[in-house]
């Protein structure tokens, strides 16, 4: 979910790493230079899993992009390496540790329609609704489907290009949002095209999910969330934390270089995070975001086997935008049969990959969001670790 004061498209699919951009404002300014600690490994790998590469990959990773810290996983069914490298805050000493809290981004809209599909299984919802059933007067509201949303086919454009929206966040990132609030800053735009002719990732799409799931239970979204997905799959340190800019100890420090003044680097831990409601405010640990990867590849103990057949099935998608190579699916991403989804909003880059195939699950937390040219911290070290674990 990212922000950036041109009205581009948002979050376009991206072949660096898996695949989908996240939830932030990433600026293209070059990094300034930044001196951290060398870098410590967490858990040791098993013979089977070559430690000495996927370190170099982390190490490597924050020379070129300069993060202050970093830490990733990878799991196969051999067994697991966990490694970390530089400094949980910038001009710190302290390196990032396994139950280190991040902010997740984007990867939110994944739990967001897992729990919209739990309420498909109660018979609550269809997928073939109309926006307009619940949250009337969107573009496109008539013929929108919920599925359309959740597939990002929409039509209804990203507010988070709005420029009215961006000078009020850049200008003060404490800014809380209430969701009615962030929709209604496209209600008059014209749709981006017709409702499932295309692929646009917005920001929106998952918004709107969000509303409608309040709706039909008359709940908020983290109690809908903890009931459903949290509390059954044993995620215990991952949230929605609403309004709240606060984040669970311990937790990761975050950098960016966005909001004003634009291309200085400030701390962004305590931005409000409200602006990405159920697109993108989430909170999350290492453990259990390789979980809810595994989870999410394989449906088991949250969605039906019917749903799960159609998420699967949904990876196929020929919808312009879509390629046999990498997509959109039904709420998450996919690109050469990994499944998963980055997160990147203002101080944060996270990714999450599955592989069916192989069972392997590798996860990526970062404390910053800025690039290194067109690259991204998380997803980069994601394909590059790939690369790594094909040529161990």
């Amino acid at each position: 979910m990212r922000l950036h004061r041109t009205a581009s498209v948002v979050g376009a699919l991206m072949a660096v790493g898996l695949l989908i951009a996240g939830c932030s404002s990433s600026s293209t300014s070059p990094p300034s230079p930044r001196a951290t600690p060398s870098s410590a490994a967490t858990s040791a790998p098993t013979p089977t899993l070559t430690s000495a590469s996927f370190q170099k990959v982390l190490d490597d990773a924050r020379a070129k992009f300069e993060f202050p810290g970093a830490q990733a996983g990878v799991w196969t069914p051999d067994g697991e390496w966990v490694g970390v490298t530089g400094t949980s805050a910038l001009g710190g000493d302290r390196p990032p540790q396994r139950d280190d809290h991040t902010r997740i981004g984007s990867i939110t809209k994944t739990f967001t329609v897992a729990a919209l599909l739990q309420l498909v299984d109660q018979g609550r919802v269809s997928l073939d609704d109309p926006i307009d059933t619940y949250v009337p007067g969107m573009p496109n509201g008539d013929t929108a489907t919920l599925r359309m949303l959740a597939s990002m086919t929409s039509g209804i454009p990203p507010y988070s290009f709005n420029e009215e929206f961006q000078s009020v966040y850049f200008a003060d990132p404490a800014t809380v949002f209430a969701p009615q609030q962030l929709v209604d800053y496209v209600k008059d735009s014209e749709p981006s095209f017709p409702a499932g002719t295309k692929v646009e990732y917005s920001n929106t799409n998952t918004v709107l999910l969000g509303m409608v799931i309040e709706k039909v239970t008359g709940r908020p979204f983290a109690d809908v969330l903890q009931e459903g997905i949290l509390g059954p799959l044993g995620l215990a340190q991952t949230s929605f934390p609403a309004d709240s800019p606060a984040l669970p100890s311990p937790h990761l420090d975050g950098i960016t270089e966005q909001a004003d003044p634009e291309g200085q680097v400030k701390d962004a831990t305590n931005f409000n995070p409200s602006w990405g409601f159920t697109s993108g405010a989430m909170i999350s640990s290492l453990d259990d975001l390789r979980r809810w990867a595994v989870a999410l590849g394989t449906g088991e103990g949250w969605v039906s086997p019917e749903l799960q057949q159609e998420r699967m099935a949904s990876m196929t998608s020929t919808v312009s935008g879509n390629t046999p190579q990498m997509g959109y699916a039904l709420g998450f991403g996919t690109a050469a049969g990994w499944i998963g989804h980055t997160g990147e909003l203002p101080g944060y880059n996270t990714s999450i990959q599955y592989d069916p195939a192989t069972r392997t699950t590798i996860v990526v937390m970062v404390n910053s969001d800025i690039p290194s040219g067109a690259s991204n911290p998380a997803p980069y070290i994601s394909a590059q670790l790939r690369d790594a674990l094909a040529a161990s």
